[in-house]
């Protein structure tokens, strides 16, 4: 389903916008040294290396039945916990839509501001087919991040927060306001079932960030934060043919990177079609429904992993033809982890 439009930015091209949307998971976990085991004569490169910092470990995961289709109604007695070391205590297994946590990042370039604000109610009940301890807030960005709305459930000052001035021959700093939306989830206090959710919409220039996106995806993937981002593009010409601007490197791997995903609105062809009504309502239904498909999945550490020796602890889904994916490292029926807790100081 496509979403027409013209807009225009001051200084660039015409653009145009469609949708898509979301999806969410990435590893992040608490207090211990989690990292993702291949298979048996395989080393992990470092980016398979997740830290935790607490004794219960939690991370998205993703189920698929032999088509490929979304598998829900799970519970923990579909998964077996193998663990020889016996330094964890049970498994733990949440719906992914249970309890969310979501930040909305909105480009305040040019103007953008006119598809933002048409997208605020279907945005906003989204989030509101969440539950009840979900939250919402949101950050707009030009060449700074301003947080406008912090995390909480004031769904009246989030909508209200789609009306904006639109930045006049502003710079853009897309992955600073990425990295502000990472650190607007507290670390330390963090119900373990919580999904942290960002949804970026931006056209994918940035020329003014002075963070780098792998320290963005670096600290996204610690958090637990799955980005989705919501590409709406400039235009412009190229080999005789109005082609996509290229967004800056860097900006679909913050969602490829942190469980989340990339989507591209719009096509040269509707470039140039009259600005018209936007209705995304059907993105954020697919969201919801992608969210409701996932699960969080985790176990508890015991006292007796504190000895500061590595253990192996893997987790397999017991159901014929299922698999399960956790972050970017692929579907299949078993997943490894290594866990290195220190000591506690007395």
């Amino acid at each position: 389903m496509l979403f027409p439009f013209v807009a225009l930015k001051p200084g660039f091209f015409l653009r145009s916008a469609v949708y898509t949307f979301l999806s969410a998971l990435i590893p992040t976990l608490f207090c211990v040294l989690l990292c993702f085991v291949p298979t048996p004569g395989q080393e992990p490169n470092d980016d398979e290396v997740i830290r935790v910092s607490t004794d219960l470990s939690v991370f998205p995961i993703r189920v698929k039945d032999k088509k490929g289709g979304s598998v829900s109604g799970l519970t923990s007695n579909d998964f077996q916990l193998r663990d020889l070391d016996k330094i964890t205590t049970s498994l733990y297994l949440a719906n992914g839509a249970e309890q969310v946590s979501l930040i909305f990042a909105l480009d305040q370039s040019g103007s953008l501001r006119d598809v933002i604000a048409q997208q605020r109610d279907a945005a906003l009940s989204l989030f509101e087919r969440f539950g009840k301890t979900s939250r919402v807030g949101v950050i707009r960005f030009t060449d700074q991040p301003k947080t406008i709305v912090p995390l909480g459930n004031d769904v009246e000052a989030s909508r209200a927060a789609f009306n904006f001035s639109a930045g006049i021959n502003t710079r853009t700093a897309i992955f600073d306001a990425a990295a502000a939306a990472v650190r607007s989830f507290n670390k330390d206090n963090r119900d373990p079932a919580e999904r942290r959710i960002v949804i970026l919409l931006s056209d994918g220039l940035d020329n003014r960030s002075a963070t780098s996106p792998s320290s963005v995806i670096a600290e996204a993937q610690s958090r637990n934060v799955s980005f989705y981002i919501v590409h709406i593009p400039l235009f412009e010409p190229r080999d005789g043919r109005l082609v996509v601007r290229r967004p800056t490197n860097g900006f679909k791997e913050l969602a490829e990177k942190t469980g989340g995903k990339y989507f591209l609105v719009g096509n040269s062809k509707l470039a140039l079609v009259p600005a018209q009504p936007q209705d995304l309502s059907p993105v954020f239904s697919a969201i919801e429904q992608d969210l409701r498909s996932q699960y969080v999945l985790g176990f508890y550490a015991s006292e007796s992993a504190r000895d500061g020796k590595p253990h192996r602890v893997s987790i397999t889904i017991s159901k014929p033809g299922l698999s399960y994916s956790v972050s970017q490292y692929g579907y299949d029926r078993t997943h490894h982890f290594s866990v290195n807790l220190t000591p506690r100081q007395p």
